[in-house]
């Protein structure tokens, strides 16, 4: 029995180790001049900062990067990969110098589409992003390909993993409900939920350029807005004024 008491220890104090070093393992650094340059090739709301913007985006990338895993599922990740998740994460924070996220421990990168139960084969696999909710709490999984497309293709309106940040940004106030609170200024809160509305009905009737899969309801309608407002936003504020100002307002832009 005092060997038991003696070995338990021992080995509760290993696997923690192993769990630290297993952690350390997924949270890889990555060079300035490769995050650089992958920044200055790929990312749209990089290239539009000043120098001293751009020095303050790249050092939110790594401490992002050294708080939150990014592990492969039936996947290899890569800096492309890295940089490309925490470019997503601060490009909706970055005007809020002090913001954090709270809310996310580790982002799961599959190859492809996937199923509500996380499924990577057969039928079903219909979803490319998702923040996880219960026994996921504080996971976020992304398809690689999409998060890729993204970034890549420059003439859509769309980009996954923002969408995915824009849902945790939203959810900080206790509600996923498409009025982020602490980044909206009480006063704009009326006309922003009146701006959804608005838009919603119009996606209905087929009248708008906005993901139709905005109008599920106002959480992601502020999603897929946020896509459209950071992917295309010279398009947006052509197309959509009233809707870009207001996104203005929450994002600090």
């Amino acid at each position: 029995m005092q060997l038991l008491f003696f070995i338990l220890p021992l080995l509760l104090a290993t696997l923690i180790a192993y769990n630290i070093k297993k952690k350390k393992k997924n949270l890889l650094q990555i060079s300035t001049d490769v995050e650089r340059k992958i920044l200055q090739e790929y990312v749209l709301f990089y290239k539009k900062l000043t120098d001293a913007e751009k020095i303050n985006f790249e050092e939110r990338i790594l401490n992002f990067l050294q708080k939150v895993s990014i592990t492969g599922v039936e996947t290899t990740i890569d800096d492309i990969d890295r940089v490309f998740v925490a470019a997503a994460a601060i490009i909706p924070i970055f005007k809020f110098k002090d913001w954090e996220y709270r809310n996310i421990h580790e982002v799961l990168i599959y190859p492809n589409s996937f199923t509500k139960n996380y499924g990577t084969d057969g039928a079903g696999r219909d979803i490319l992003g998702m923040v996880g909710e219960g026994a996921m709490q504080n996971l976020m999984i992304i398809s690689k390909q999409d998060l890729h497309d993204g970034f890549l293709n420059t003439q859509t309106q769309t980009n996954v993993a923002i969408h995915e940040f824009v849902h945790l940004v939203d959810k900080e106030d206790g509600y996923t409900d498409g009025n982020p609170e602490n980044l909206l200024i009480h006063k704009y809160s009326v006309p922003w939920l009146q701006q959804i509305h608005k838009e919603i009905a119009l996606i209905q009737k087929g009248k708008s350029d906005i993901n139709p899969y905005g109008a599920t309801n106002e959480a992601e309608f502020l999603a897929v807005a946020s896509e459209y407002f950071f992917k295309q936003p010279d398009l947006m504020e052509h197309k959509h004024p009233e809707l870009f100002n207001l996104l203005k307002q929450i994002f600090g832009k």
